[in-house]
């Protein structure tokens, strides 16, 4: 059985002189193949997993694995297998695409210049320009291309679609799909929900440096609320509604409801089915609503 992409155990990271934690007991594990969303605000401990990972920083305390191989002690030999992205690539300003594309490949073992060349294409970049001269999406594209080329093993990417057109984003998706078709596992950190959504397999939410929920992402939206616009023929059965376990009336206008309702719906039905009913709509639950659940309960807690 192969090892997990990523093992973390308690992963804890105080920086100096402060008593606040940036991360605290972390403890998760990446499946092979598997891609994994890292969800949570600006400053909520994602950044700093990753700088941890990569050993850019040394950890307060726990440890992490990639493939097996200890983070800090194997650092050079784990750095060969992953396609790395920065929240904020540093590249190299006066380089065109194709000299920073080049320098970043001699840092690899393994090349493939036709993949290289089709990334280029897909992605619509203009490697004979001058980096400098470039957008923050199209700097952003060299960041991606730089990390998917020699077909890594295990893609870490850190906010991978800042500054990206929705059509770039798009072709983004796909390349994180073909590389889990070809055993590829990722670590996408990100607070753009869609993007989680459309992509991984399971999502991890970390808030103020604490992973509070773990999930795949068909569980994770199955268990949450689901939202009803029901018309009536005549006045709303609110009486009866209101009995329902998990049920919620947002709204109520004349003959029309809009209800919340969490968990089984069979109970909703029995009582629409004694009710002649004009209009039902219905908007599934998307990461967006699920996410920012986490964070109100939170500030309900320090109310």
């Amino acid at each position: 059985m192969d090892a997990p992409s990523i093992e973390i155990k308690n992963l804890s990271k105080q920086y100096d002189a402060s008593t606040t934690y940036a991360l605290k007991n972390l403890t998760l594990t990446v499946k092979a193949g598997e891609v994994y969303g890292f969800l949570g605000p600006n400053g909520a401990g994602k950044s700093t997993t990753i700088r941890l990972l990569m050993n850019f920083i040394r950890p307060t305390e726990g440890s992490a694995q990639i493939h097996g191989l200890d983070t800090q002690k194997d650092s050079v030999a784990v750095k060969q297998s992953i396609g790395y992205l920065a929240s904020d690539p540093g590249l190299y300003q006066e380089m065109t695409g194709n000299q920073y594309l080049d320098y970043m490949e001699e840092l690899q073992l393994t090349t493939n210049p036709t993949y290289r060349r089709e990334l280029i294409q897909r992605l619509r970049a203009e490697p004979q320009k001058r980096l400098r001269t470039l957008s923050r999406g199209n700097k952003q594209k060299f960041g991606i291309i730089q990390a998917f080329m020699h077909q890594p093993r295990l893609l870490i990417l850190d906010e991978p679609t800042s500054g990206l057109d929705p059509l770039m984003q798009e072709v983004f998706y796909e390349l994180i799909h073909e590389a889990k078709q070809r055993g590829a596992s990722a670590f996408i950190s990100s607070h753009i929900l869609s993007e989680v959504q459309k992509t991984c397999d399971r999502v991890g939410i970390i808030k103020s440096g604490q992973l509070v929920s773990e999930q795949s992402v068909t569980e994770i939206t199955h268990k949450a609320e689901q939202l009803f616009h029901i018309t009536f023929a005549s006045t709303p059965p609110v009486d009866q509604l209101n009995k329902v376990l998990g049920l919620h009336i947002i709204t109520h206008k004349g003959n029309e409801l809009t209800i919340k309702i969490h968990g089984d719906l069979a109970p909703l039905f029995s009582v629409l089915s004694e009710h002649t009913v004009l209009k039902l709509y219905t908007r599934h639950p998307d990461l967006e609503d699920i996410f920012m659940d986490f964070y109100r309960e939170d500030q309900e807690d320090t109310i």
